[in-house]
Order: structure tokens, then C-alpha cells, then sequence
């Protein structure tokens, strides 16, 4: 059914079919016992040249974009003109009419982020995540996220949006990381554990985030052509994979170098550790074909470099300029030459690992 989804949604983008005769065929030819024959690997090699398996799949034209304009405008003024409980039946009734009728990508992406923040005011105005003069990990932390998982699951299962999904897993390990971290709180007597051993929640951090790298590279080698679903939903999981381990990394390798742990302001103290770490994300978006999860760790390296050069004897033109230019030629250079990067890459692994990989 997902790789019949996957034909019919390519056919809208090609405006062979209008959306809503998408919508309509899906479950028609469901019924009637429809499947799509698997193509084997040797047949879609000598079919087509492979060049891109990163094609995102959720923006398909300008018509989407001008309704998620649409979207984004209409929802602001409601939030700011009504309550906060009216916000979430206008993003139902949109969802309704833009998602499941329409099956349009990028609308379903905006109302997706609009249900993120929704949910984040909501719990928060209950839960609290934190309060300044707090020393302890408290249960207000695991409570806030809580409704992640709960709300972002219930959209997936009505409107199958691959963010939400992405979202709601993402919440669910963010969930488990305060109940690890409420956990080794309350074995250690110490209210104060973490402040008094921050490399305990650097390494805990740090567990979380690859056990997110590892659930986005689950969907992604279940998809090695990226013909379906589980490539969008490895996308999203790559994206916010690739931040989680850079700063749980660089907050570890950093501690009794007096930066204080996840703390961003000072990432340029340890400059040496985030381009080392970046390096490491960079070599790892060249073995899985992932650009998302390198771009992710650009701006923290601009960050490290911005901190670099405004200490020296520069004025505030030149190390913003020193960086944007420093930053895009890094960009530039990974995007035209990427691949003939993977390709190296790709021959430096062994076969039996190469071959589960996408094609290069």
C-alpha cells in the first residue's frame, strides 16, 4: 500500500491526476487487491542512472507553497486573536481539507510544526519543564513531555504525515531520557546529582541521541531506493539526529574545560572538538547519502567559528562576514563535490556494508 501511495503521489506531482482523484484511487484500488511488484536492484540499475536519493517529497510546486502561506498566516492571526484551545480545531479542520482530501505535502508539514508548538503551549501552561532556582530533575520535566508523544501519534495515525511521526518518536526518546535521568536522580539521594556529575547527563544525552541516529538508519536501510515513506520519515529523524549527538558530544569531550554542559553561547571555547565532530557528522552523511544530517551541524560550526574570530582584533563586520564566507565555502564545496566524495567513500567500505547502503 505505501509503494502504491508512493506511485500515486508521484502521478499527482506530475499532474497527471488531480489530488483528489489521488485521494479517491487509493483505497479503490486497495480493495480490488492492487500491488506494486518489487523492482529488483540489478533491474532499476540498468533502468536508470541513479543521481539524487534525496529528493524531498514535500514540496512538489508552487500551488503547495502558497497555501502553506495561507496556513501559516491564517494561524497566526488566530493565535493571536483567539484562546489557545481554538487554535487546535482550525488545525483539524485544515488537516481535514489540506491532508487527508487534498494530500497536499508542504501544507501537511506546516500544520504538522503548528501542532508541535500548539502542543508545547499546552504543556507547558500545565507542566512546566523547568523554574530557575531549580536544582533537581524534577517530575515537571517528564510531564511536559508526555503529550508529545501522545497528540503527535494520534495526528500520524489519522493523517499519516511522516513529521509527525519523526515528532512523536523523537518525543518518545526525549521521554525516556528524563525518566533515565529522574532515575539515576532519585538511585544517587542527591537532588543536585547532575550538577555535581554533569558528565552523567552528558552521557546519558549522548546514549539517547544515537539510539535516534539509530531508529532514523532503521527506516532508512528498510528503504534503500527511498521510494517510499520511510525515506521521508528517516529525513526528519537524520535532522534532528544530527544535532542531538553533536552537542551531546561536544557537551562530553568539553567538561572540566569551564564550559558548562549544552551550553551553545560558549561552543566556540572547545572550537577543535565541534569542527572534529562536525567532521565525524559530515563522514557519516557521505556513508548514508544523508545532506540533511550535515547541514544540521553547519550552524554550530558557524557558531564555534563566529566565536573564534571575535576574539581576535576585528571588528563586528568582519568576523560576521569571516564567517558567512568560511561557513558557505564549506557548503559549497560539500555540495558540488558530493558525489565524487561518496563515491571514494563508498568503495573505502567493505561490500557487504556498501551494498546496503543507497547507490552512490
Amino acid at each position: 500500500m505505501t509503494e502504491l501511495r508512493s506511485i500515486l503521489d508521484e502521478a499527482v506531482r506530475q499532474e497527471l491526476i488531480s489530488p483528489e482523484a489521488g485521494g479517491r484511487l487509493l483505497p479503490f484500488l486497495t480493495e480490488r487487491g492492487v500491488v506494486v511488484a518489487e523492482v529488483q536492484p540489478a533491474m532499476a540499475a540498468e533502468g536508470q542512472a541513479w543521481s539524487d536519493t534525496e529528493t524531498p517529497r514535500f514540496v512538489r510546486g508552487f500551488h503547495d507553497v502558497l497555501i502553506t502561506i495561507g496556513v501559516v498566516v491564517a494561524l497566526g492571526g488566530l493565535w493571536g486573536l483567539a484562546a489557545l484551545y481554538a487554535v487546535l480545531p482550525a488545525i483539524i479542520v485544515l488537516s481535514e481539507i489540506l491532508v487527508r482530501r487534498q494530500r497536499l505535502a508542504l501544507p501537511a508539514v506546516s500544520l504538522t510544526i503548528a501542532l508541535f508548538c500548539w502542543t508545547c503551549l499546552l504543556m507547558s501552561h500545565f507542566f512546566p519543564p523547568w523554574t530557575p532556582t531549580s536544582q533537581s530533575f524534577g517530575a515537571e520535566a517528564t510531564q511536559f513531555v508526555a503529550g508529545f508523544p501522545i497528540i503527535l501519534g494520534v495526528y500520524y495515525a489519522c493523517y499519516r504525515v511522516p513529521l509527525s511521526l519523526a515528532l512523536c518518536i523523537m518525543s518518545v526518546l526525549a521521554f525516556v531520557l528524563t525518566l533515565l535521568l529522574r532515575l539515576v536522580q532519585w538511585a544517587s539521594g542527591n537532588p543536585a546529582f547532575f550538577l555535581d556529575h554533569p558528565v552523567v547527563l552528558a552521557l546519558v544525552a549522548l546514549i539517547c541521541a544515537l539510539g535516534l541516529l539509530g531508529t532514523a538508519l532503521y527506516f532508512d536501510l528498510g528503504d534503500r531506493f527511498r521510494r517510499t515513506t520511510r525515506s521521508d520519515i528517516a529525513f526528519w529523524l537524520h535532522l534532528g539526529a544530527a544535532p542531538a549527538l553533536l552537542y551531546s558530544t561536544v557537551s562530553l569531550l568539553s567538561l572540566g574545560e569551564g564550559v558548562r554542559i549544552f551550553d551553545v553561547g560558549n561552543m566556540s571555547a572547545r572550537t577543535p572538538v565541534v569542527v572534529a565532530t562536525v567532521a565525524a557528522l559530515m563522514l557519516i552523511g557521505l556513508i548514508i547519502d544523508r545532506r540533511a544530517f550535515v547541514t544540521s551541524g553547519l550552524l554550530s560550526l558557524g557558531v564555534a567559528i563566529f566565536g573564534v574570530v571575535r576574539k581576535g582584533d576585528a571588528t563586528v563586520d568582519t568576523y560576521i562576514f569571516t564567517t558567512l564566507i568560511v561557513v558557505g565555502a564549506i557548503v559549497l564545496i560539500i555540495g558540488t563535490g558530493w558525489m565524487p566524495l561518496r563515491r571514494l567513500v563508498l568503495r573505502a567500505l567493505p561490500p557487504a556494508i556498501a551494498k546496503r547502503l543507497p547507490p552512490g
